[in-house]
Order: C-alpha cells, then sequence, then structure tokens
C-alpha cells in the first residue's frame, strides 16, 4: 500500500495520538470515522464521551483485515466465510470478541461488530495503531459527517488529529449479526448480503 508522503505524514500523526489515549478522525470509504485503541477502556469511554453516545449502543472495531480481527475476535466458520465473501467493504460483521476487548466497548455483551474498511487510509491507520473504534465521527442523533467541515465544533475541539481525505462517498455499513441472520441495520450492499445469507 503507498499513500502519499502527506497522508502517510497524517496516518502516523494519528496513529502517535491514539497510542496517547486520544480519539482521531479519519476517513472510510463511507463515512468519517472516530478511531481511538479499541483495546484501552479509557479511550473507547472518551469516544463515547465525544458522541455523547448511550453506553448500551456497542461501538464496533476497525481492524486492517481478516487476520488481525481474527486475533481479537473468535468468529465461527460461518462468520469467516462472510468476511471473506464481504470484507474489506462497508459491512460490519458482529461475531464473538476476545477478552483483550474491554466490557466497556460492547456495554459487556460477549460480540462486537468488526469492521474492515475498503480504504487504503483506514488500513493504513489500523495497521499504525492497532484496532480502533469504528463509529461515525458525529454526535449521536447528528447527521454522519462525509466531509471534515461537517464535523461538529465540540468533536473537532476534542480529538487529536484529522485526517482529511475530502468528501466520503458512501452511506454507512450493514450491520449484520451472521450467527442469527439479522441485519441490525442496513445500509451499503443490503441486498447482497440478504441472498448471501440466504445461500448459505
Amino acid at each position: 500500500m503507498t499513500l502519499a508522503d502527506e497522508t502517510r505524514t497524517a496516518v502516523d500523526e494519528a496513529a502517535a495520538a491514539i497510542a496517547a489515549g486520544e480519539a482521531v478522525v479519519y476517513p472510510t470509504e463511507t463515512v468519517y470515522g472516530l478511531g481511538a485503541d479499541a483495546t484501552d477502556a479509557a479511550a473507547v469511554d472518551r469516544v463515547f464521551a465525544i458522541k455523547d453516545r448511550p453506553r448500551d449502543k456497542p461501538l464496533s472495531v476497525a481492524f486492517a483485515d481478516r487476520d488481525h480481527a481474527r486475533q481479537y475476535t473468535n468468529p465461527t466458520d460461518r462468520e469467516l466465510a462472510f468476511m471473506k465473501e464481504f470484507l474489506p467493504g462497508p459491512v460490519t460483521a458482529v461475531v464473538d470478541r476476545d477478552p483483550t476487548l474491554p466490557d466497556t466497548l460492547t456495554d459487556g455483551r460477549p460480540r462486537v461488530g468488526v469492521r474492515i474498511a475498503d480504504n487504503e487510509v483506514a488500513l493504513a491507520l489500523c495497521g499504525a495503531a492497532g484496532p480502533i473504534t469504528a463509529t461515525s465521527a458525529n454526535r449521536s442523533g447528528e447527521p454522519s459527517v462525509r466531509l471534515p467541515t461537517e464535523l461538529s465544533a465540540s468533536v473537532r475541539d476534542e480529538v487529536g488529529t484529522i485526517i482529511d481525505t475530502g468528501r466520503t462517498l458512501g452511506t454507512e455499513s450493514t450491520v449484520v449479526d451472521v450467527e442469527t441472520d439479522a441485519i441490525i441495520r442496513r445500509g451499503a450492499l443490503v441486498d447482497e448480503i440478504e441472498a448471501w445469507l440466504v445461500d448459505h
């Protein structure tokens, strides 16, 4: 993966901010995300606070690739097949989490959303910073952000840095619990996902 020097510098700065416990704003193929160290309960708490998000609404986790995700989650064979089909992509697969991911991510629930964005900047950041939170960079209840200029002032003030690569183009990811065939949130590729669940 080859990033432009300016973008690589922005990714390195964001990874350093995440390592210092801060949250950052980063692009995906859908909307801008709010990322912090997903293995650090205090950093996860900061994301909930920045978004003013209710604690009973779990956060998903972004990974660099499927092997990276398997270090922190325990998907079944069917869930792995689903992930191989749809990730990287605008899809979040809900699977069993490893205890290395803190309870605060999921309000103590045993399952967590896995996100592997089809975006080279997001993947580079996950590779540099480890698993990071994958949640839209808006305050709870406000519209998703597709340009950094759309960020609310409070989010902008509370993050360590913003990786600005211009407008993102997609709709939000579809969230799927493959084990129960449940579409938790309808978004990108939902027709293809529903067809896969029936066929498999």
